[in-house]
């Protein structure tokens, strides 16, 4: 997510290829990559550029309509949040589903701390990713433990 404080305001894109961008972040349910939405749309049949898809990705969190963030591994991804207003989001590293999140522990202690260090006007960036439930190992059943015949011979 972006910063903390008031979005700029929102724009729509009025290109097509622009329009057809934005279609394919609003039906996505989890981040995606420029490079998936771009395959996603040659695969649609959209004639459009990687460039052109990464531009209008740019103007689109710039003007806050999507939120970007940049993954564990350093690539930036792409999705439309249900919030407007300031939040983070959890990420599942292997499945990419997203949930997102408040924090107002940790609003509090990023403003604290700027003001500490005499920094002012501050903005802030927190992701966290693990896995999702549907995609944790099972949890192991506990075996019973099977007594030993050995040691009963005789009785």
């Amino acid at each position: 997510m972006t910063s903390v404080g008031p979005r700029p305001p929102r724009s729509v894109p009025t290109t097509r290829q622009g329009a057809a961008v934005l279609a394919v972040v609003r039906s996505a349910d989890s981040f995606r990559s420029a490079q998936d939405i771009h395959a996603q749309l040659r695969a649609e049949g959209q004639p459009v550029g990687l460039a052109t898809v990464y531009r209008h990705l740019q103007l689109l969190a710039e003007n806050g309509v999507i939120d970007a963030l940049q993954s564990g591994e350093g690539q930036i991804l792409y999705r439309q949040c249900a919030s407007d207003d300031h939040h983070h989001h959890l990420i599942c590293r292997r499945c990419g589903a997203s949930v997102e999140i408040e924090g107002p522990q940790v609003e509090q202690w990023a403003t604290a701390t700027a003001a500490r260090m005499g920094y002012a006007d501050v903005t802030h960036t927190i992701e966290i990713f693990g896995l999702c439930p549907s995609c944790q190992p099972p949890s192991p059943t506990p075996q019973r433990r099977r007594r030993s015949s050995a040691g009963n011979s005789g009785k």
